[in-house]
């Protein structure tokens, strides 16, 4: 009996492997959709990643006049695309869209130092199987259209077993493994943290022996990856894995460099466990419409200029003076390396730069200290306010307490301006034209120096009206024109 969850995609796949039947090939369900199948975390979202024995070129004619669109940027490692419309005759609860992608059996390798794998085609699912990452995706599930018995389980490698001990383990030697792919080190990472497993003795050490090798591997797939381990609901044992097995040393080195020595005399948190904690505190459901993954990135961030930073002061013990501003280039500089776009750079930099700006007011905000804090987090407010939160890891119930009651009643004293004042969009009074036309000036600097002060005084002061706005910047201009 075929188990429900596995029902309506197996009757989905029913037509397309009768065409490839009816050619002479086979057709697998193949790598993580076998796993999450298994495990019954497939949802509405859920893509045929799908194997078989037949070569691009055919896979391509099986697909003519069944597929609405075939695409064919991976052909060359024997990848085709394809996406069909539901059709009249088809279930109603299947999706109105589904893509597919199908891929010859085939094995990948690096070669040396080449940023780009080698690809063979094989003609046995057992090969393709054994080069995969992780017996946990090296699983298959044979289609065979029109059995009632329902698929038939390729697992050669006890990846099923493998998920019900919570082990991490490769088909092959894990060196065979990551040679063939080195990001799968990283990879490893992502699988420690979101299935809650333990790599084996051998994985561990050949990341250790290996990761240097993860330098060949683009950043941009690199950035892709970690990103995948940084959304994950709980990143932290991923995160300690880059770590302890120094694979962090090869594409982010800020992080293993915030483990700094503990301070006994002086209550000096380890800086990476504080991290790492910050990072746990960013939840998906912190606020409405927020950035979750940059936040999370900030929160990972927030303090890498500590290092540099460290001293001591008598009186006051270990010091990092100007953390934020160090660690802001710190964190360009790395997210730029690893290729994020400039919206995420300079996001996630300006939250770095921003995070100790509610630490240095108290309770009490005078309402020019509550617009300057708005004006300052620009777009960037909520996830500022989510990152501040979350920053607080003290055991001290009594002092997260007091935070946040404090971080409350700023963010109440910003609603209530907000309506007054519409803080979010705060400008000076006057705009440059009132300004050439009061002050009888052409365009130039000057404009934008008589800008800068309405600016000052709209932030210290609030809306003056027309009259006292006009007053003030005549003023201005008498006192600062010679």
């Amino acid at each position: 009996m075929v188990p429900e969850r596995f029902a309506s995609i197996l009757s989905e796949l029913g037509p397309i492997a009768e065409r490839f039947h009816a050619r002479g090939h086979r057709l697998y369900l193949v790598g993580g959709a076998v796993r999450d199948l298994l495990t019954g975390s497939v949802d509405d979202g859920f893509d045929f990643d799908l194997t078989t024995d037949a070569r691009p070129d055919e896979i391509k004619a099986v697909l003519a006049g069944w597929a609405d669109s075939v695409w064919t940027q991976g052909e060359r490692f024997g990848t085709i695309g394809a996406r069909r419309r539901r059709r009249e005759n088809d279930p109603p609860d299947w999706p109105e869209f589904r893509e597919y992608e199908i891929t010859t059996f085939r094995a990948e390798i690096y070669v040396q130092d080449s940023r780009k794998p080698e690809v063979t085609f094989a003609d046995d699912i057992e090969i393709d199987l054994s080069r995969r990452d992780f017996t946990i995706n090296a699983m298959a599930l044979e289609i065979v259209a029109g059995a009632e018995a329902g698929p038939v389980l390729v697992d050669p490698f006890n990846g099923a077993a493998d998920l019900v001990a919570g082990a991490l383990r490769t088909p092959l030697s894990p060196e065979i493994s990551f040679d063939d792919d080195p990001l799968r080190m990283l990879r490893a990472a992502r699988f420690v943290a979101r299935f809650e497993l333990e790599p084996v003795p051998e994985v561990v050490a050949a990341v250790v022996e290996r990761g240097h090798r993860l330098s060949i591997v683009s950043a941009e797939r690199i950035r892709d990856e970690f990103d995948k381990l940084m959304v994950l609901d709980h990143p932290a044992a991923g995160l300690w894995f880059c770590v302890d097995t120094s694979l962090a040393d090869h594409f982010l080195p800020e992080l293993p460099g915030l483990r700094l020595e503990h301070d006994p005399l002086h209550r000096h948190k380890d800086v990476l466990s504080h991290t790492i904690a910050v990072v746990e505190n960013v939840r998906p459901d912190a606020a409405p419409d927020f950035d979750f993954r940059r936040t999370r990135l900030a929160a990972l961030f927030h303090d890498v200029g500590k290092p540099r930073t460290r001293g001591y002061q008598k009186g006051k013990g270990t010091t990092f003076h100007h953390h934020d501003v160090v660690g802001a280039r710190m964190t360009r500089k790395r997210m730029e390396a690893l290729r994020y776009s400039t919206a995420d750079v300079n996001a996630v930099t300006e939250l770095v730069a921003l995070h100790l700006r509610f630490h240095t007011y108290k309770m009490g905000w005078s309402d020019s200290a509550v617009r300057r804090y708005v004006r300052d987090a620009g777009d960037l407010l909520v996830e500022l306010n989510v990152l501040t939160r979350c920053d607080c890891t003290t055991r001290d119930p009594r002092k997260a307490a007091v935070l946040a009651r404090r971080m409350d009643e700023l963010e109440e004293r910003i609603a209530v301006l907000a309506a007054e004042e519409e803080l979010a969009a705060i400008r000076p009074e006057l705009d440059g034209a009132a300004v050439m036309r009061i002050l009888g000036i052409p365009p130039g600097p000057l404009v934008g120096k008589a800008l800068a002060h309405l600016l000052d005084v709209r932030l210290d002061e609030g809306l003056l009206g027309e009259e006292q706005i006009e007053r003030r910047l005549r003023e201005w201009y008498a006192s600062s024109t010679p």
